[in-house]
């Protein structure tokens, strides 16, 4: 905590909320006490059960991999502003983590912690030796054969973006570790936290997250985004209209800030961030995006880049 600039009785409160600077600040002052290149892979990697914390134990709880993918998605909301984002492309599953508040890079350690998080849950459910096809990192090359040996796949040093990549097919191996009964005990306050989280915010903010969570190369419709809140679509269009909003005005705005966090954050093609913000080709995002910024995407991040 010292190394981290972090107040030392910060992780002795009965709950801990920490912003995702003091987040970073956290991870950068482990890798630095422990100088360990592994420490990430092995924080990431825990083979017993009872020390899963809920979330964790509702991913293994689920039908397959794919269904745990989604449920750590939808709760990571309650721990960090964080979008866990699973994009489907032929035959390629790629899992993306966004740190959606974030005004520098992730640490590489937090990076080794998610992806052999993931992994082991994939592993952990799965009772099979599952590994991706290839791992991706924006970091510049070191320690190859430790993360070969771990993930037992290519890798690939100073990438566009920091992925997993499965193949398609392993998304719907199912589960030896689903548990109907044992989800349903932890499911509901999981979802009784999130649910009070949602509440905190006003409509549009629950609406736009919501949206953030959903965009991975779709289109989500209001519907979808009701059921996410747990309201009828009807529901949900009459309190958007009872407070001046509209359902194409907050998708447009949650696409703006997405897109300046891309762009900010991330070395992502263009088109990928276009699919990624669920548009049909990179020409509908450039137009979209000279609307709000009155400028092109590509100039738009060489102005802001630079003046950072």
């Amino acid at each position: 905590m010292r190394s981290a600039g972090l107040p030392i009785g910060l992780l002795r409160q009965d709950k801990i909320l920490l912003t995702t600077e003091e987040f970073f600040a956290l991870y950068g002052g482990i890798a630095e006490v422990s100088r360990d290149p592994a420490i990430g892979l092995k924080l990431g990697t825990e083979d017993r059960m009872e020390r899963y914390d809920p979330i964790a134990i509702a991913a293994v709880c689920t039908r397959s991999f794919r269904d745990a993918i989604d449920r750590v998605g939808r709760y990571k909301q309650l721990t960090c502003p964080e979008k866990i984002a699973l994009v489907e492309r032929g035959n390629d599953s790629t899992v993306h983590f966004a740190w959606l508040l974030a005004h520098e890079e992730e640490p590489a350690l937090l990076v080794d912690v998610c992806f052999a998080w993931i992994l082991s849950i994939a592993r952990r459910g799965t009772g099979r030796s599952i590994h991706p096809k290839r791992v991706e990192f924006q970091r510049p090359e070191a320690n190859r054969a430790m993360y070969e040996k771990h993930f037992q796949c290519p890798i690939k040093f100073r990438a566009a973006r920091n992925v997993l990549v499965f193949n398609k097919a392993d998304m719907d191996v199912p589960f030896v570790t689903y548990n109907a009964d044992l989800l349903a005990a932890v499911a509901p306050q999981l979802e009784a936290e999130l649910k009070q989280q949602l509440a905190e915010k006003n409509l549009r903010e629950q609406v736009k997250g919501t949206l953030k969570q959903l965009l991975a190369g779709q289109r989500p419709g209001i519907h979808d985004v009701a059921r996410e809140l747990r309201l009828s679509t009807r529901t949900l269009q009459r309190r958007l209209t009872e407070d001046g909003a509209t359902f194409q005005q907050l998708m447009e705005e949650a696409r703006r800030e997405l897109a300046r966090h891309y762009l900010l954050h991330s070395a992502l093609e263009l088109n990928e961030t276009a699919y990624l913000l669920g548009y049909e080709d990179a020409n509908s995002f450039f137009r979209a995006f000279h609307d709000w910024e009155g400028t092109s995407p590509g100039h738009w991040r060489t102005q802001h880049v630079l003046s950072a």
